[in-house]
């Protein structure tokens, strides 16, 4: 846990993990599981990304997952 990337990659995969565990208790989820996929890839590559020197790429990435996951995951649906 060196760089901001390694924070951010943390912090961002573990909001994900809370939302997966959170929406699989459900009795219906409105979600499948390989819709987490993406971005939970998407942070490691943007975690290598920043820590081998490519910032820009790796915050462009970063933000088009917490767009997946916030048009295709919908965290803030009320249920």
């Amino acid at each position: 846990m060196e760089t901001i990337f390694d924070w951010v990659s943390v912090l961002a995969f573990s909001g994900l993990i809370v939302l997966f565990l959170n929406r699989s208790a459900m009795d219906n989820p409105p979600d499948r599981l390989f819709h987490y996929l993406p971005p939970a890839v998407g942070f490691a590559v943007v975690n290598y990304l920043g820590n081998d020197g490519h910032e820009v790429a790796a915050w462009l990435i970063f933000v088009s997952i917490l767009v997946y996951i916030w048009l295709i995951l919908k965290p803030f649906k009320k249920s």
